[in-house]
């Protein structure tokens, strides 16, 4: 016993010669992941719609570390394909991959539309398991790699006016579970993070509305809203050698939301 606790050091935590596919990682959380990343040693391999990513560029480079961009439709599968094949061939291989990109639309139960419906299910779910998949064939030959998924508080609760939303990070949730079920036998770990209220774009809305605001910072123990920044730490703890041994979990990051 005392042999294995030696074994271990905060090396676990490296990510040096590592190779990463953040999804929309140009903006908000997924910025604040692949930048951690890259950080932690790793190079990136940025997937995003849009083309304007000086910023993160500048700031991957400033580590030392190489970026590549990869401008991308996540709901074309052919698309998916032309992802992994051009990561394996600007770095080698893929040891991590992080699905952040997602998307959210609100509306009132009743009054929801069936294409607002399928189009939150594309990004937040179906990309998910598809680019999942794809990776996984990489990884298995490896015999080794780490998924991250983005889930949500929504994947434990109801929510309201986003009901393609929380059905979307349920099932997040259940496919990082099974995912986790059959890979491990090759050395491959998926788990997922689930944010709390975070500071971007996709909650601005919310943040605009001053009682809304307000009704959800007083339930948060932490008494604030999470910055991107808070959920660096964790993205690299679950692409490390230190998180081994944790599969299929589903990790809260949020100021203690749940446990309120």
């Amino acid at each position: 016993m005392t042999t294995q606790l030696n074994d271990f050091s905060l090396d676990f935590f490296s990510l040096a010669g590592k190779v990463a596919i953040v999804t929309g990682g140009n903006t908000g959380l997924g910025q604040g992941y692949a930048v951690a990343l890259a950080k932690a040693g790793a190079d990136v391999f940025v997937v995003t719609h849009g083309t304007n990513w000086d910023e993160t560029r500048e700031l991957i480079e400033a580590e030392g570390r190489r970026v590549e961009f990869f401008q991308a439709d996540l709901t074309d599968r052919e698309a998916i394909k032309e992802i992994v094949a051009a990561c394996v061939s600007a770095f080698g291989k893929i040891d991590i991959l992080v699905n952040n990109a997602g998307t959210i639309r609100r509306a009132p139960l009743l009054e929801y539309k069936a294409e607002d419906w399928d189009a939150v299910m594309e990004i937040n779910l179906n990309s998910v398991y598809f680019l999942s998949q794809e990776v996984a064939k990489v990884m298995v030959e490896q015999k080794s790699g780490k998924i991250i998924n983005v889930a949500s508080m929504l994947s434990f609760q109801g929510g309201k006016f986003v009901p393609p939303y929380t059905a979307s990070k349920h099932a997040v949730a259940g496919v990082t579970r099974a995912f986790a079920n059959e890979l491990a036998q090759y050395g491959i770990q998926i788990n997922a993070i689930a944010p709390g209220y975070v500071e971007t774009a996709n909650t601005a809305p919310i943040r605009e509305d001053e009682g809304r605001h307000k009704e959800i910072t007083a339930r948060i123990p932490a008494g604030r809203w999470a910055t991107p920044a808070d959920l660096m730490g964790v993205v690299v703890f679950l692409s490390s050698k230190a998180s081994d041994y944790m599969n299929g979990h589903i990790l809260a990051v949020d100021g203690g939301w749940l446990a309120r």
